[in-house]
This record gives C-alpha cells, structure tokens and sequence, in this order.
C-alpha cells in the first residue's frame, strides 16, 4: 500500500512535467505569433491594408542572417544587420508596390501584397536555395530544468523580446510625436493630412515598422526551427490568425490571439497529435469569426496603434 501514494506522486510529477514541456513550447511559438500578429495590425490601422508580405519579413531576416554569418560577421552583427535588410525590404515595398496603387481599392492592395509575398519568396529559393540552415542560439543551447520540463534559453529571448518591443511599442504610440501621429493618422487620414500629418511618410513608417517586428520574430525563432525560403508561409498566415483572433486593429489583442494560438498548437501536438497541429489556429479562427466576428477582443471603436 506504501507504494500506492508514491506510484500516484510520480503520476502527478510526470503530468504538470509534462503539461509545462507543452506549456513552454506554446508560450514560446505564441511570443512569434504575437510579434508577426503586431505587424498586421499596425499596417492595418495605418492603411486598412492586410499586408500577407508579413510572413516573408520573418523569413528575409532569417536568411540574411544565415548569409551574414557566413561570411564571417559576428552573430550580433549580423542579427542587427539582418533586421536592416528586412526593414528596408518592408519601406521598399510600400514604396513600390503599395504607393502607386495607394488610390486603388482595398482589395487591389491586398492582391498587390499577396503578389509581393510570392515575388520575394520566389526571390529567396533563387538566392538561397531550398535548403534549411540553422542559426546559433543567443547564449547556449543548454536547456534550464523548471518542473522537470526543459526550457531552451533562446525560448527565454524569445519571450523577453516579446515583453520588451510590447513596452516599447506602447512608448512609443504614447510618449512620441511619431506614434501620435500614427495614432491620429489611424483614426482618421483626411483630418490628419489637414492637420500637417505626412501621412504618406507614416504609411512608409508602417511598414518599416511592421517589417522590424517581423524581422525580429525571425531571428529569435530561428534558432530553435530552421530556417528556409517558405518558412514565412505558415508563420504569417498564423500571425494573421492571431490578428483576426484578437480583433484586427487590437494590438493588444493581436498579442493575446498570438499567445492563445501557440498555446493551443502545442497542447493538440503533445496530447493528441502533431498531424493537427497546423489546423488549430485556422478552426480557432473559424470558431471565432462565426461566434464574435470581431475577435476575440474587439469592440466598436477599438484604440488603433
């Protein structure tokens, strides 16, 4: 009988070990989801445009950062070289693409990026390959034990980063005449034009903006899933998912949405199957869009950022 309480102490141990394994992974592909999530809402409330060119900033870091490193810079160097590239990748193509067409309908817009996201990707199997590389974690790859679950230190980026472009996001649009202006220009571009407001460098702004938080998911993802030419496929359709989930227009929201779809995904691979994985967030989204077609959180007159 003695036996019996410490079979059952096991069985607990190995069940929360086993929940918080699921747990770290999720929170970890959520903070990736949140940060891509960021990115269409912030283009979104500058231009009512949905820009599905997201998921290839992600993508254009990571592979730069491959390269970059290659030819020998050190790997801070070239991180913070890769998110200049992604960035003026994301000016370039509102500048090009988006700007001429800036008196077309919505829908020509979003064709538009659809466009760009198959051009660059095209662009990246033609410089890069097919292949998949791999990126050094930041600082080590040996895991931390919490609970009997193991957490990669690149997951503990991850997630610090996440916190840390939240707070600064949030200065930014509060303290800075800039993110003001992007504030005013989203409530309403007439009056903001009238009221001096370059409204054509905020859209500029945007999606520089929109591309360094896509460039910074990335390179932190990077280390822990390889990187390749059509990894900002899934990675953006997901980070649109977390948009729609939270109320597209809700930065705050596109942040939850992201950590509740990362969430969900590694709690149907770990307890179900892995076969599921990438339907959870499209049946997440179905569900929400037929029950609260405006997200999760999102209300009439939702704060644009």
């Amino acid at each position: 009988m003695a036996g019996k309480p410490l079979f059952l102490q096991w069985l607990l141990i190995s069940v929360l070990a086993e929940f918080l394994q699921f747990l770290f992974s999720g929170v970890t592909i959520g903070a990736t989801y949140a940060l891509v999530g960021l990115g269409f809402a912030i283009i979104y409330n500058a231009s009512h445009v949905i820009n599905f060119a997201q998921g290839e900033f992600v993508m254009i870091s990571g592979m730069s950062t491959v390269s970059l490193l290659a030819v020998g810079m050190p790997l801070p160097v070239a991180l913070l070289l890769a998110v200049g590239i992604t960035v003026v990748v994301g000016v370039a193509l509102e500048k090009f693409a988006v700007e001429p067409a800036r008196n077309a309908s919505v829908v020509t817009l979003i064709i538009i990026t659809i466009g760009a996201s198959i051009f660059l990707r095209g662009a990246a199997e033609v410089i890069w390959g097919r292949d998949f590389h791999s990126v050094p974690a930041f600082s080590g790859s040996e895991p931390i034990i919490i609970g009997g679950a193991a957490l990669l230190p690149q997951s503990l980026w991850v997630i610090g980063a996440t916190v840390v472009v939240i707070i600064a996001l949030r200065w930014f649009f509060g303290r800075t005449r800039t993110g003001k202006a992007m504030l005013a220009t989203s409530y309403n571009p007439l009056v903001a034009r009238l009221m001096g407001i370059n409204t054509r460098f905020i859209l500029s702004l945007s999606f520089g903006l929109a591309a360094m938080l896509g460039a910074l998911a990335g390179i932190l993802i990077a280390p822990i899933s390889l990187t390749y030419p059509s990894v900002g496929v899934m990675l953006g359709l997901k980070g649109f998912c977390a948009a729609i989930l939270g109320g597209l227009g809700n930065p705050m929201g596109a942040i939850l949405g992201g950590l509740i779809v990362g969430v969900s995904e590694a709690m149907t691979a770990g307890y179900i199957s892995s076969a599921y994985k990438d339907a959870v967030a499209f049946v997440i989204i179905l569900v929400v869009l037929v029950m609260i077609p405006n997200g999760l959180f999102g209300v009439k007159g939702t704060e644009r950022v």
